[in-house]
């Protein structure tokens, strides 16, 4: 049966496809069958032909009596990145502030009520944030998502956080909608978003803007740290001003390349 709200170009089997992808939930690397029927509600005789279509293509391998994905799925996301430049701006700024804080930094985007990590440059520390490109995380209490959600218009904001987290995380900060909307007006305000251990024990981060060419907010730069090494003060007053500069320099960098002609050779 037809999704609803479809319209008459939308293609059912590449929908039930991905849907079946996307199934693979966290910590949950293997499925069955029947794993995989139940937490997409597609029928088994379906899902086996989608799983077999997608082991040819090189998607997911059989995983003894299931199913697993296999690293093709990052050219997926991959392909995402590279279309959009940002990567190739933002690595050497990235990887200079890094250096210059000797902490870890990421660029991230906003996908319905989480952020989705886009880059990241890490430092190896004792204690970290697991996170890689494509993790997810609730936007709300992170940095970087409170600079992205400051960006949209106000009435904009509760539709994309009535939307459900794909994450599996609960945060630790959960504040009431006029907590929420006071420091939202904040980071709209001051231009820059601080979490201090509001997702999880241990984590601090601070968070600015990258804009493209017309000024639009296209996604947000942080730097983390762990709070036992790190203070407040020391995050704002040692690294906000070099992940300003940073910040400055990506977003002008990319709207340099958005000015750049793309020839098409057919």
């Amino acid at each position: 049966m037809a999704r609803e709200g479809t319209g008459p170009d939308f293609i059912e089997a590449l929908a039930r496809g991905l849907e079946v992808i996307t199934s693979f939930a966290p910590h949950q690397p293997a499925m069955s069958l029947s794993d995989v029927a139940a937490a997409t509600g597609l029928a088994r005789p379906t899902v086996r032909r989608i799983l077999l279509t997608l082991q040819d293509l090189g998607y997911v391998r059989a995983d003894g009596p299931g199913f697993a994905l296999t690293p093709r799925v990052l050219d997926l996301g991959v392909a995402y990145v590279r279309s959009m430049g940002l990567w190739d701006v933002a690595r050497p700024h990235m990887e200079t502030l890094s250096r210059q804080t000797n902490e870890s930094v990421s660029v991230a985007q906003l996908d319905g009520s989480d952020i989705v990590y886009v880059a990241r440059v890490s430092v190896p520390k004792i204690v970290a944030l697991a996170v890689q490109i494509g993790t997810r995380f609730p936007a709300l209490p992170t940095s970087l998502g409170k600079v992205l959600l400051a960006a949209l218009d106000p009435g904009e904001v509760d539709a994309v956080l009535a939307e459900p987290s794909r994450s599996g995380l609960t945060p630790l900060w959960q504040p009431e909608r006029a907590e929420r909307d006071a420091e939202l007006r904040d980071v709209r305000a001051r231009g820059w978003a601080l979490t201090d251990e509001q997702l999880t024990r241990g984590i601090r981060s601070v968070a600015v803007p990258l804009r493209n060419g017309s000024g639009r907010v296209i996604a947000a730069l942080n730097v983390n740290a762990h709070a036992a090494e790190t203070s407040v003060e020391h995050l704002l007053d040692r690294h906000l001003p070099l992940l300003l500069q940073a910040a400055g320099e990506i977003s002008a960098d990319f709207a340099r390349l958005e000015t750049v002609p793309h020839v098409v050779r057919s």
